[in-house]
């Protein structure tokens, strides 16, 4: 069951707060980050595999999604300070995150930014800084994607008027991809839905935000990191994947060849398995 409410932070702002659990000491809680578009709601196919190993899910809509206050500005640093006021209102010391697409870029925030609460972070397809230094950002990446993100960077104003007169590009999914949306992952259908329909200043102000300086260096995250990626992803590229493995001082990369940036979700219940271990020996 998930229970669901909002948060009144001290700064005015509000957060949407999902929990699929009771205050217990003994569960595993692991904090989703959600991907762009989406809605916050803990991954539904998952649940079969996050009950077997006593993982209770807590997640939120990012600022301007679903039930949550906008903060215009934002970079991915301030997800940190969200979960620490969501774990300090919930009474959990200590969680692992977790997270796909651009949120897995989120996930990064509270390893670096909370390393006193992390105990490990699974980052799924993540994207790495826009400044990242020996990286071509951009290559590899679907034209769609890539212009998006381009006009993102050009700030605010720029970016409006690239998404006023784009259309959704099926290109940017694989055939894996497509399989997957229509199977196993066909939930992300129903939350992306959700916060298209809310309106797009989530949207922007993530785009904005991963086209900008994040506010830490992934370098900080002490806690074990496992980053999962398809090797063909036309979203955020493997090569992503790559640096951030190799910026992470204690990060694990399991590169899948044949997956894009949704079938690669397929391989997510090993990496619970992954974070039950983590925290077993935290």
């Amino acid at each position: 069951m998930i229970t669901e409410s909002d948060l009144d932070l001290a700064d005015g702002r509000s957060l949407h707060v999902y929990d699929t659990g009771e205050q217990d000491g003994n569960r595993l809680a692991v904090f989703w980050h959600h991907g762009t578009p989406n809605t916050g709601a803990p991954p539904e196919p998952l649940f079969q595999a996050a009950s077997r190993l006593g993982i209770r899910w807590v997640s939120y809509d990012r600022p301007a999604y679903g039930g949550s206050t906008a903060r215009p500005g934002r970079d991915v640093a301030s997800a940190a300070g969200d979960v620490q006021s969501i774990a300090d209102a919930l009474g959990i010391a200590r969680f692992a995150v977790m997270g796909h697409s651009g949120g897995a870029s989120h996930a990064l925030a509270p390893g670096a930014l909370l390393p006193e609460r992390v105990v490990a972070t699974v980052g799924v397809a993540t994207l790495a800084p826009s400044g990242a230094q020996g990286l071509d950002w951009f290559a590899g990446m679907a034209p769609s994607i890539e212009a998006n993100l381009r006009a993102a960077a050009g700030g605010r104003a720029a970016l409006g008027q690239h998404q006023a007169t784009s259309e959704f590009d099926p290109a940017m999914f694989t055939d894996a991809d497509q399989a997957a949306l229509e199977g196993s992952w066909s939930w992300l259908a129903g939350v992306a839905g959700q916060a298209i329909e809310g309106g797009p200043d989530g949207q922007v102000d993530d785009d904005l935000a991963y086209a900008a300086p994040w506010g830490f260096d992934p370098a900080a995250v002490a806690a074990p990191v496992l980053f999962l990626h398809g090797g063909q992803d036309r979203i955020a590229p493997a090569s992503h994947g790559e640096w951030l493995a190799g910026r992470c001082p204690s990060a694990q990369l399991r590169l899948y060849p044949d997956d894009g940036h949704i079938s690669v979700l397929d391989s997510a219940t090993s990496a619970l398995d992954w974070l039950a271990e983590q925290a077993g020996r935290a």
